[in-house]
């Protein structure tokens, strides 16, 4: 499969479909979405699981499984707006050891993640939204093994590519049996551990996107190992 970029056609679906957020919009634009997103989204997995392949970055890239579905789950949810408004992929940590838990519904587990929004598109990854133990194994490597987390996290290549990692929500205060005066202590009120960093139209729509993704993802990948062992 060849990738060419995603046309601002593209970005511009999203953008109607944010403001149209219903099936009677939807429906007859169907074919559009699958050849402007649907479609560019699959050739690009397809591409980067060659690029990983190569490089020796252990994440799994699938155009069938990788890629999100359209449609919402509202079955539980106050805002049921049938559509997402953006397109992504989530690429699991695979490596021989690691967590294996990530799955396409959003489960728990190491992951790298790509996405498209206007304005908003994205690359990035972590460990989102853990569970309990796994959250509990950070915060107590912390403790134990702080140079092993210096390392991690304050990879320079890493710090240079992404920044520093940073939590969804944290807790108002560092819980119960950590030291609020640890020099790392803002990492105990993290609920979760992820990072990224915006990316451009022009990186959207260029067909060196694949490149540039493989390029941010092996720049993550000692924070990627880390976080993977976390409670395995």
């Amino acid at each position: 499969m060849m990738f060419t970029g995603f046309r601002p056609e593209a970005v511009d679906f999203l953008a109607e479909l944010a403001q149209n957020n219903e099936r009677t919009w939807f429906t007859p634009r169907m074919a559009d979405y699958e050849r402007l997103l649907k479609a560019p989204m699959e050739a690009l997995v397809a591409v980067l699981a060659d690029r990983f392949e190569a490089r020796g970055i252990p994440l799994a890239a699938d155009p069938k499984r990788s890629v999100s579905r359209i449609h919402r789950d509202t079955r539980f949810a106050r805002d049921k707006s049938p559509y997402k408004t953006n397109v992504y992929a989530r690429f699991p940590w695979v490596e021989t050891g690691s967590d294996h838990d990530a799955s396409d519904d959003g489960a728990p587990g190491t992951s790298a993640y790509f996405s498209v929004m206007p304005g908003e598109s994205y690359v990035g990854g972590g460990m989102w939204r853990p569970e309990r133990p796994r959250l509990e194994a950070f915060r107590v490597t912390i403790l134990d093994d702080p140079d092993r987390v210096r390392a991690a996290l304050e990879d320079p290549h890493f710090l240079a590519a992404f920044g520093p990692v940073h939590s969804h929500e944290s807790l108002r205060r560092v819980p119960p049996g950590f030291p609020p005066d640890h020099p790392m202590a803002e990492l105990f009120r993290f609920k979760d551990v992820v990072f990224g960093r915006r990316l451009t139209d022009d990186e959207i729509h260029s067909p060196d996107l694949p490149d540039v993704l493989a390029d941010a993802y092996a720049a993550a990948v000692p924070v990627f190992r880390y976080l993977s062992t976390l409670g395995a």
